[in-house]
């Protein structure tokens, strides 16, 4: 008999929930079942993720939430004997109930919240449409609550509530579980109200773990949520006298139901009314209001000639060559709203003289960024390339991160609100995880282990290497010491084993550092939002990866318009400084006619002043510094790159070159225009594109699509991208030998 998991708890209901989506979806299609559900407590913040990653591996995604009901209306302010919730499983069938779900889980977050998010009867009747009920078959569902009570008239009128408002959509939700007694008085009630009211059964697990052995680890995991040892009795929230919240198979589920089949039919009558295609991979622009209603692509081009006088000792050909390539590029991608809503908040910002950063990452290789003043940094003047920020060859939109000062930022998103529509911009939600040192010290703690135990265990774990978490097993295979306590006590073994089985599970949710969506419509058609902790501040409850399809591959995210507004602690500086000048010396200066051949300033970062200047500061750069002795901005530039793990081994070729240029050796000559500013040191990945332009004869998209190939280490792709390159060199005159030697040369510094 098919057999569907309906109330299964993930890794999003946090401090709870302990199923990994990944091994959720494999254990399931591994039990021979075809579809399951995620029904995390009073959020959706996996939902999108599973839904995309179900579809990936063939396995049907039921969408849903395990909502906390109030017992009275959310707008009543709540009183001790009325705090109480009661939980209620929900479904979406199509694409309408999917988008009530997102509005029911917003509302609960944003106006009924208190110490959970909740909903009441008025929200459910109002956003119904299109969603599946089941009444909730553990003991904190509002009909469990009143039976087990003996208020068998009120378990009646509450049915009846649901029946009018879900009607045939809302079922009885029966559990089975040994060691709890209290179902034995349970579910012969919840049958005969089934029979009385012809009310359908459907049969659930609760699936808090996946597999019958991490009982103990979900017990540690609740113990770490509710600040308890496992240790102590009568805890607010245990499940460990009832070890069988697990994905439990088909046959097992059926086995436990022979007596009513029908509870079991129903999860896949129920799992084949539930089919919801979640809208995806097109990138959603806000409208942007222009002048008596003209195009977008028609304005950009009105701004770009209007403002293109800022580009100066250029020729005029050149320039509008440049910027007749990029907007063309622009125009055919439907990119025209982005640089539109961009540019004009950035230039409101520098009007209100905010401090605006120069321009952060690829973007500085537009002409077209730069003359409508999203960046201060003319790409002619470093020969940056325009597709290295927007490849036409690729489908991913243009990403714009723009840095402010930091005490203003606020001011520039707050006018972004004011100008789209509060309920069309927020903040994009993050998710703090158990990284191996945190999940040490957690579980040690739950486990009634002394904190001093959790943190000698905790600082035998190495730190994380370039960017990437450190995991306990890399860690155990590290570091000697570890590795012998846990194989020499019994105490630290256990602690680990645990440690290991939360390790990267999310742990708390908090705000994105920079990130912001801005909507073509109500956000709460696209993602469920609520508030930061305590905060009046709305952000999203899909992180990035979910909403922004730069973040991922293949388009898999829902394509919401992110922007990242950074804010800058050393933009407040300069912003102060200039203020201090214009007050006290009457001196207005515009920091961007600053000259950059300064002597006098290149001498104080040689001398190694620069504690307080950005990315100068550290004792390593300062020491950088005196030994590089700097005097052209590329020398700073190519300091800031390689000053990182990898690339540092490249500073010693690097201080060869620059203090004596005898030297600096090539390949061949015809690197010598493209790494003499670097002198002979492949610095910048612009670098990679440009040689494969000039003697490989790549286009400049083909040279990005090498760099990106390159960044990914996809051996596969690589060994495509090798050998069209080592053919164009040959082509182009140069031997096989050079070119496969100028492969391994680019190749080795990707690995960087």
């Amino acid at each position: 008999m098919s057999f569907t998991h309906l109330h299964v708890h993930s890794e999003y209901s946090l401090l709870d929930g302990l199923c990994r989506i990944d091994d959720l979806l494999n254990k399931t299609k591994e039990l021979g079942m075809t579809s399951v559900a995620i029904t995390d407590h009073g959020s959706l913040y996996g939902l999108f993720k599973f839904f995309i990653k179900a579809k990936d591996l063939g396995i049907k995604p039921i969408l849903g939430i395990e909502a906390y009901k109030s017992k009275r209306l959310i707008t009543e302010k709540p009183t001790k004997e009325n705090r109480k919730n009661y939980h209620l499983v929900l479904l979406a069938k199509d694409l309408q109930g999917y988008k009530n779900l997102m509005k029911i889980s917003t509302i609960s977050h944003l106006e009924g919240f208190y110490f959970k998010p909740r909903v009441d009867w008025e929200i459910l009747k109002k956003y119904g449409e299109g969603l599946i009920a089941l009444s909730g078959g553990c003991l904190s569902s509002e009909i469990s609550d009143h039976i087990l009570k003996d208020e068998h008239k009120e378990a009646e009128i509450v049915v009846n509530k649901f029946l009018e408002i879900f009607g045939e959509n809302f079922y009885l939700e029966i559990q089975r579980h040994h060691n709890l007694k209290e179902l034995d008085k349970l579910n012969p009630e919840l049958i005969k109200l089934s029979r009385k009211f012809g009310v359908p059964l459907v049969a659930t697990n609760d699936v808090h773990y996946i597999d019958k052995e991490d009982a103990y680890a979900q017990e540690v995991k609740l113990c770490i949520q509710t600040q308890h040892t496992i240790q102590e009795k009568n805890r607010d929230l245990s499940m460990i006298e009832v070890p069988d919240y697990y994905l439990k198979s088909p046959k097992e589920m059926t086995g436990q139901f022979l007596d009513i089949p029908e509870a079991i039919e129903n999860t896949q009558k129920i799992a084949d009314m539930c089919n919801v295609e979640i809208p995806y991979g097109k990138p959603i622009l806000p409208e942007f209001k222009t002048p008596s209603d003209i195009s977008a692509q028609t304005y950009l081009k009105q701004l770009v000639d209007e403002r293109k006088i800022r580009i100066k000792n250029y020729d005029e050909k050149l320039v509008n060559t440049r910027l007749d390539y990029e907007l063309s590029i622009i125009l055919k991608k439907g990119f025209s709203t982005y640089f539109l809503i961009v540019q004009d908040f950035v230039n409101w910002a520098k009007k209100q003289h905010i401090a605006v950063g120069p321009g952060r990452g690829s973007v500085a290789g537009s002409l077209v960024a730069y003359t409508l003043g999203i960046t201060d940094i003319n790409p002619l003047d470093y020969n940056l390339p325009f597709e290295r920020f927007l490849n036409p060859d690729r489908p991913t939109p243009p990403d714009i991160d723009v840095d402010f000062a930091d005490k203003r930022r606020d001011e520039v998103i707050n006018y972004v609100r004011n100008k789209y529509g509060d309920n069309k911009v927020a903040q994009i939600i993050t998710f703090g995880t158990m990284e191996a040192r945190l999940a040490v010290r957690d579980v040690s703690r739950a486990l009634g282990f002394s904190y001093s135990e959790g943190d000698r265990l905790a600082k035998m774990i190495p730190p994380s290497k370039q960017g990437f978490p450190m995991s306990i097993s890399n860690a155990i295979e590290e570091s000697t010491q570890l590795r012998f306590a846990y194989q020499t006590e019994k105490d630290t073994k256990k602690i680990i084993d645990i440690a290991r089985k939360l390790e990267g599970l999310p742990r708390h949710a908090s705000t994105h550092a920079a990130g912001v969506v801005i909507s073509d419509k109500e956000l709460t058609d696209y993602v469920p939002l609520q508030k930061e902790n305590k905060d009046v501040k709305i952000i999203t409850q899909y992180d990035m990866y979910s909403l922004d399809l730069n973040s991922v591959s293949n388009n898999k995210a829902i394509g919401l318009l992110k922007v990242d507004f950074l804010g800058l602690r050393n933009l407040t500086i300069l912003e102060n400084a200039l203020s201090y000048l214009l007050i006290n010396n009457k001196l207005k200066i515009d920091i961007h006619d600053i000259k950059l051949d300064d002597s006098k300033t290149y001498d104080l970062i040689s001398s190694g002043k620069t504690i307080g200047v950005f990315q100068l500061e550290s004792l390593g750069m300062r020491r950088l510094a005196k030994d590089l002795q700097p005097n052209k901005l590329t020398d700073i530039i190519a300091m800031v790159a390689l000053f990182r793990p990898g690339p540092m081994e490249l500073i010693p070729m690097f201080l060869k070159g620059k203090l004596d240029s005898k030297k600096i050796k090539y390949l061949h000559k015809d690197l010598e225009p493209v790494l003499k500013e670097t002198y002979g040191v492949l610095v910048f990945q612009e670098q990679i594109m440009e040689i494969a332009h000039k003697m490989a004869g790549y286009s400049m998209s083909e040279a990005d699509n090498l760099r990106l190939a390159m960044g990914k280490k996809k051996k596969a792709l690589m060994k495509i991208e090798k050998e069209k390159f080592i053919s164009g060199c040959i082509k182009n005159d140069y031997s096989k030998k050079i070119a496969e030697s100028l492969f391994n040369f680019i190749e080795k510094f990707a690995a960087y």
